[in-house]
C-alpha cells in the first residue's frame, strides 16, 4: 500500500485529530476524581502482574525519573508498591495494592457513567457505527503496542 496516497494521508490526519480530542475528553471525564489522568493511567498499567519502571515510562511517553516521581506519589498514597521482579532478581516491578485496584475500579465506574451519558445523546445508528469501529481501533492499538 502506498502510504503517501492522498486519501490515506487524509484519513491518517483525521484519525489522529479524533484521537487527540479523545484524549482530552478522557482526561476531563473524571476531573473531580481524586486521581489525575496520569496517575490513573499509571495505575491501569499495573493491572495484572505490574510493570517495570522503564516500561511505565515508555508507555507514558516520559523519562524514567518522571515515571519514578509518579510511582513514588502512588506508593505514598498506598495505591502501588515495588517488589522484586520474579523474572530478574536485579529488577523491580511496580504492582497495584488492593487500594490501588479499588481506586481504578471507582474511577472506571465514574468515567463509564459520564461516557454513557455522552453516548446516550447519539442516535442508535451513531452508537452502532462506534461499536463497529471498536475492533478496528483495537487492531490499531495492538499494532502500536508492538
Amino acid at each position: 500500500m502506498n502510504t503517501n496516497d492522498a486519501q490515506l494521508q487524509e484519513l491518517a490526519s483525521g484519525f489522529r485529530e479524533a484521537l487527540r480530542h479523545g484524549v482530552y475528553l478522557v482526561r476531563r471525564l473524571d476531573a473531580d476524581g481524586e486521581l489525575s489522568a496520569a496517575q490513573l493511567s499509571t495505575l491501569k498499567m499495573l493491572m495484572g502482574e505490574g510493570q517495570r519502571v522503564g516500561e511505565i515510562a515508555r508507555n507514558l511517553g516520559v523519562r524514567v525519573p518522571s515515571a519514578t516521581e509518579q510511582i513514588i506519589k502512588l506508593e505514598r498514597a498506598g495505591l502501588a508498591r515495588r517488589e522484586p521482579d520474579p523474572a530478574d532478581s536485579r529488577a523491580v516491578r511496580v504492582i497495584l495494592t488492593d487500594e490501588g485496584r479499588a481506586a481504578v475500579d471507582s474511577a472506571n465506574k465514574r468515567r463509564n457513567q459520564v461516557m454513557a451519558e455522552i453516548l446516550g445523546t447519539l442516535t442508535d445508528q451513531d452508537r452502532k457505527a462506534l461499536a463497529d469501529a471498536l475492533p478496528v481501533i483495537d487492531k490499531i492499538n495492538a499494532f502500536l503496542q508492538n
